[in-house]
């Protein structure tokens, strides 16, 4: 194999590592779009909340015994869609007795619409599910093992019997179920009743509350999916990438930043712009070493947002 055919090679190969991984980062990145779309809060335990849902995904496997049942190989990916239910009713009580004080109809009015009040309550539940997390899990990482993440497809060769792509399977499925979650979340966002429910929430509270919407219901169905979402997001990490109680640090910036290239309040938006990113973090190890993988993110991210200030999938208009 000579250099071209190398270079080529390396290319293919961090090119699909790109998009396996940035279906991944789209879904988490949908997950918080919907809640800011909707509701208008900046929600700093987003990240800690995929972290809860790591572990919901581990001892549900655990607790339920899916390895027994499903087998090692498809246990994993269960786990984490089971994940999904477990967060969207959490993600439901906490909206409904804590975030709901600082959010919605009751925020109207409010010095900056209540945004204050909704950091330092967002940072708060943060820090709680942080420390909470470390007192009851400890603070040895943990995975969840699949046989999968140590096989791999074979496609090609494409040139000659030297340049081939090989498909980590494991990757592979969790990047299937992503794309059939997000997939699904559009078109519950787009052609529902439900979806045209929060969507009027988001873009006039005040009118939809004259056509006999609940907005404070809509809000909290909105936190709570895209509570669940994330969740799921995070049992489909789980399976390649160790964590801990504070692995949502790795992660919020990473979903904010897809938010924004997205475009603010596109859930579309936020899935490419998870995309987006999990292609310049891979494509970015062919040029950086992997402590520089942020550095390229974001001088991607600053790049675009100066060329297109409202984001991929944005409207430059203000909603009324």
């Amino acid at each position: 194999m000579n250099g071209a055919e190398i270079l080529l090679e390396n290319f293919l190969q961090a090119l699909v590592a790109g998009l396996l991984v940035g279906a991944i980062y789209g879904v988490m990145c949908a997950g918080l779009g919907l809640i800011f779309g909707v509701m208008r809060v900046i929600n700093f335990a987003q990240g800690d909340f995929m972290m809860v849902g790591m572990y919901c995904s581990l001892y549900v496997i655990a607790g339920l015994g899916l390895q027994g049942l499903l087998g090692p190989a498809l246990a994993p990916y269960v786990g984490a869609l089971l994940a999904g239910p477990a967060l969207f009713v959490g993600g439901y009580l906490l909206h409904r007795h804590l975030i709901s004080r600082v959010t919605g109809i009751r925020a109207l009015g409010a010095e900056n619409e209540g945004h204050y009040a909704q950091l330092i309550l967002t940072l708060g539940v943060a820090l709680v599910l942080e420390n909470g997390g470390l007192i009851v899990f400890g603070s040895e990482p943990q995975s969840i093992r699949t046989p999968l993440s140590s096989r791999a497809w074979e496609l090609g060769p494409f040139i000659g019997d030297d340049v081939s792509i090989f498909l980590n399977q494991a990757r592979s499925y969790a990047f299937l179920l992503a794309v059939a979650i997000g997939l699904g979340l559009w078109l519950l966002i787009s052609y529902s009743r439900l979806g045209k429910t929060l969507r009027a929430a988001a873009d006039n509270p005040t009118a939809a509350i004259y056509m006999g919407i609940d907005v404070d219901r809509a809000h909290r169905i909105a936190f709570a999916l895209g509570t669940a979402i994330t969740a799921v997001a995070g049992g489909l990490v789980a399976t390649s990438y160790p964590f801990q109680p504070y692995v949502g640090l790795d992660f919020v910036i990473i979903m904010y930043a897809g938010v924004v290239l997205g475009g603010m309040g596109s859930i579309l938006g936020a899935f490419w712009g998870g995309m987006t990113i999990g292609l310049v973090q891979q494509m970015s190890t062919l040029v950086l070493s992997p402590q520089l993988q942020n550095a390229a993110i974001f001088a991607i991210f600053l790049l675009i947002v100066l060329v297109r200030p409202q984001g991929l999938f944005g409207r430059s208009t203000e909603r009324t």
